[in-house]
């Protein structure tokens, strides 16, 4: 197709992020002419200050207990030290690397990049600087933005988006929050060898998770030296003359600290948009309201990802623009499921999980078993490491379906991939049961978990 001689483009991309890039690839190759306006650095939030650079901190703050379990296999290790420099630095040069690169997919697949702060001026209409631009379609996929409520000393804080390039690793650090980033980088913190806290407001983190698994990662990380507090919320944040900081929570505790890390939550980036030149409408949070399509109440602006306040996960923002593209420049019909959607979290140790969890389950359906496995890996018989493994499998007694499968340990995101496919199959606990496993494997466990806990 060509673009309506009454617009400068088919398809207008505001955010070069997972969800934009996917979208505006495949509207390109479906025929549209369009183009991408980013401010920024390519990739988004997952790429720059997001999942990648997140998993290359995991990946460098497991080395901590690599040499003290080398020990166990006869490895003299010898003494170690961390250098921080390095390991951000090299980040930072892989970022750079795959920025490069998001921008040549774009080129490649003949997608327009604008440089510069896209704001909205109408329905078919947006600015950058002093140039407009025009399109038939709109497409909002500016993501989020780490939100920091206001208190006394907030000030000092910094969230996940300086936490990449810190001048200096602190000795001690604080970590507020109790969702994925928090968690994250309590155990990147701990493991690269600061002396490490965790604070969350409420009674246990990890909130939509499993129960058992939030319980189990609790003792884990206590058990690897973070120190988790629980029903404590910060009150005040006071600097001290040598550049340390005093926390004071709403119980009466206080702990000095040389970094403070707010991982409270995203909030969509919608401000200065020009939204208001619009019929799109916004909830109190920022995010956009878009129908099953990803329709804005502007039927000629769309938005999927983050900033619609949905499932905040890298795949489903690339789900949701290619079923966009499809919609509007092919053959259409494209729906997300979004049940089923697995995750992990890549804390220490990891989280993944796919499906219903036991209390969901329980809501659902009449009759639930639970089946239940925890255990010391292999690899730790020799290590000495006192860290232990939990699976979990989640089934409907009536119909013999598995509903979920959940994990504590090490590669667990690896393992609950491939059991996504199984459930999302369809596949039975006879089918688990009959299938031979791999041996000797953590991933084993699922298929040889024969009684059911309750």
């Amino acid at each position: 197709m060509s673009s309506e001689t009454q617009f400068d483009y088919d398809f207008l991309v505001i955010g070069a992020g997972s969800g934009g890039v996917r979208a505006s690839r495949m509207a390109s190759g479906l025929g549209a002419k369009v183009a991408v306006i980013e401010d920024s650095a390519l990739g988004g939030t997952c790429v720059n200050v997001g999942c990648v650079p997140k998993k290359l901190f995991v990946y460098g703050s497991h080395f901590s207990e690599e040499f003290e379990a080398a020990e166990g296999f006869g490895w003299s290790v010898g003494n170690t030290e961390f250098h921080w420099p390095t390991l951000r630095d090299r980040k930072t040069s892989e970022i750079e690397r795959l920025n490069g690169i998001y921008g040549n997919i774009l080129g490649g697949a003949g997608v327009e990049l604008i440089n510069g702060r896209g704001v909205i001026s109408g329905p078919n209409s947006v600015m950058v600087g002093q140039q407009q631009y025009t399109a038939k379609y709109i497409l909002v996929a500016v993501g989020g933005w780490p939100f920091v409520p206001e208190f006394p000393g907030s000030e000092h804080v910094i969230s996940s988006n300086e936490v990449f390039y810190l001048e200096e690793f602190p000795k001690r650090a604080l970590v507020v929050g109790g969702g994925y980033i928090a968690v994250e980088f309590a155990g990147i913190f701990a493991g690269l060898g600061a002396q490490t806290h965790q604070a969350y407001r409420g009674p246990m983190f990890l909130r939509g998770f499993d129960d058992d698994l939030r319980e189990f990662v609790a003792n884990e990380m206590q058990q690897k030296g973070v120190n988790l507090h629980f029903n404590s919320d910060v009150t005040e944040i006071v600097k001290n003359a040598d550049g340390s900081l005093k926390v004071s929570f709403n119980n009466g505790e206080q702990i000095e600290v040389d970094c403070v890390m707010y991982a409270t939550g995203r909030r969509a980036k919608t401000q200065g948009l020009g939204l208001e030149n619009t019929n799109v409408e916004m909830r109190a949070n920022g995010s956009i309201v878009v129908n099953e399509n990803y329709q804005t109440a502007e039927p000629s602006i769309y938005a999927l990802g983050d900033v619609i306040g949905g499932i905040e996960l890298t795949p489903v923002a690339l789900a949701e623009g290619m079923a966009l593209a499809h919609n509007l420049f092919g053959e259409g019909g494209r729906k997300v499921d979004y049940d089923n959607i697995p995750t992990a979290v890549f804390s220490q140790p990891n989280i993944a999980t796919v499906g219903l969890t036991e209390a969901q389950a329980n809501e659902k359906y009449a009759n639930v078993d639970v089946y239940k496995s925890e255990f010391k890996h292999m690899k730790h018989t020799l290590s000495g490491l006192p860290e232990r493994t939990l699976m979990k499998i989640i089934v409907d007694r009536d119909t013999d379906k598995v509903l979920g499968c959940h994990m504590v340990g090490s590669e667990a995101g690896e393992i609950i991939q491939g059991l996504a496919v199984a459930i999302r199959a369809g596949a039975t606990k006879a089918i688990f049961d009959s299938t031979i496993g791999i041996h000797p494997t953590a991933a084993e466990e699922f298929v040889t978990m024969r009684e059911p806990v309750s």
